[in-house]
């Protein structure tokens, strides 16, 4: 029955949580010769957190968070000229190669003859665009969707605007709470392919997975055969 697969972009397709996390070691080197009030990741997360209806998801909002984080804790004694060094990092990670993560594009060339293929990925329009058209994969997608959030009205309208019937559909991804869990519960299908790091906001308590329709993989490598099982 499935006709249509839509994967996630970010640690799906791609590497991105590890580039976060090595931003955030280097500017824990930054401040390292201050004192502070506390530790930087978290506060960093608690600000991200309260900035993300303001700054949305996405490089641009972590560094401004960032930034807000690094005076908070070092009482305003960082300088001037630290800032800019956040901001060069911000503009590093904006310029960073895109990774595509392993058996990625074989099992897309093998998927896109027998399906209709998205991409359905958060964060800021102009980054994701950017990673998306820098990765080389953009053909072999049908439509590629940009949104502010995953929750399920979401999924509700982008397949809406797509015309696609939700028991005809099938989401991939990493994120349990972004990719999975809002799938199952409008009634679709989805596989989770976890990747070795997740951004604590994505976390989700065991006790919410159970009992969701939903198939898991350690990597990409037998998507194609689940897939054919799945679609049998």
């Amino acid at each position: 029955m499935i006709k249509t697969i839509a994967f996630d972009a970010d640690d799906t397709l791609w590497i991105n949580e590890t580039i976060f996390t090595s931003t955030r070691e280097k500017i824990e080197r930054i401040i390292s010769a201050y004192e502070t009030t506390k530790p930087l990741e978290d506060t960093l997360y608690e600000t991200e957190i309260k900035n993300l209806k303001i700054f949305g998801y996405g490089i641009k909002g972590f560094i401004l968070s960032t930034i807000e984080t690094c005076i908070e804790i070092t009482d305003g004694r960082i300088s001037s000229e630290e800032i800019h060094q956040i901001v060069e990092l911000g503009k590093e990670m904006l310029k960073h190669p895109v990774q595509i993560l392993p058996y990625v594009e074989n099992t897309l060339k093998t998927l896109k003859s027998n399906f209709q293929l998205m991409i359905i990925t958060k964060g800021d329009l102009f980054d994701q665009e950017s990673k998306i058209a820098r990765s080389g994969l953009a053909d072999y997608f049908n439509f590629i969707e940009v949104v502010s959030e995953k929750k399920p009205k979401n999924y509700r309208d982008t397949l809406r605007k797509y015309g696609i019937d939700t028991k005809e559909f099938l989401m991939i991804g990493n994120s349990l709470k972004s990719d999975i869990l809002p799938i199952s519960e409008i009634g679709g299908k989805a596989i989770h392919i976890p990747f070795h790091t997740t951004w604590e906001f994505e976390k989700v308590a065991t006790a919410i997975t159970v009992k969701q329709n939903y198939e898991t993989l350690s990597s990409m490598k037998n998507l194609v055969k689940l897939i054919e099982q799945i679609t049998k």
